[in-house]
């Protein structure tokens, strides 16, 4: 059995027309069915719904033999135990960091001033603001982080961007891209070991169609 893990929403959506690629069906729609391990067209493959984040941590312990999740959920993860071979080109957006309209941003960094920085992306967050030597406090948010700046809660915030329109309707605006974000099919290393010859095919399927 090859168990795929993903998480609903986009990432499921645009990993569906892979999954046809290798002539892989998924027969339930994760948002319409209460079932969290879906099966398909094929006996020996099986997807279970897991939380975005926690996509490699089911394929790195072995609980599912591959996964999608996005690059910024690996780099808070940061990857260990997983083999990563191909970057899929779907559920595309950016990491931005984003400030309340009016606020000097590049007036604050170039003065020197401390910040603070809302986000659920710690470990992105501070490598970033590390890497260009500005002093920020991180405070640690679950969701709706345009509240932050809106409330004075933070400066500003790091986030994925999308479209931009939830930060134009919270009249907030992206001031510094921090990377570009898209979906990465990730392989339990020992399972790709044991089972190589049922997860090589799809491991070409998916290199084809996402090319």
């Amino acid at each position: 059995m090859i168990t795929i893990a993903l998480s609903k929403g986009r990432i499921f959506d645009e990993t569906l027309p892979l999954l046809r690629a290798a002539g892989i069906t998924v027969g339930e729609d994760p948002e319409t069915s209460r079932k969290l391990i879906l099966g398909t067209s094929r006996p020996d493959v099986r997807v279970i719904i897991v939380r975005a984040t926690d996509v490699p941590t089911y394929v790195q312990y072995g609980a599912a033999d591959l996964g999608v999740t996005g690059k910024d959920v690996l780099d808070e993860h940061g990857g260990n135990g997983l083999y990563q071979p191909l970057d899929l080109g779907i559920a595309r957006c950016r990491m931005m960091v984003a400030a309340r309209e009016g606020f000097d941003y590049r007036g604050a960094v170039r003065k020197g001033a401390r910040l603070r920085v809302a986000t659920k992306y710690v470990q992105t967050a501070r490598e970033h603001f590390a890497a260009k030597g500005v002093h920020v406090d991180i405070i640690k948010l679950y969701g709706s982080m345009e509240l932050a700046p809106l409330t004075g809660l933070a400066d500003a915030i790091v986030d994925l961007v999308g479209t931009g329109n939830t930060l134009r309707a919270n009249h907030l605006v992206a001031v510094e891209e921090i990377t570009r974000v898209s979906a990465r099919l990730v392989i339990n290393q020992a399972a790709l070991k044991l089972k190589r010859r049922s997860i090589q095919p799809l491991l070409d399927a998916f290199t084809r169609a996402a090319a």
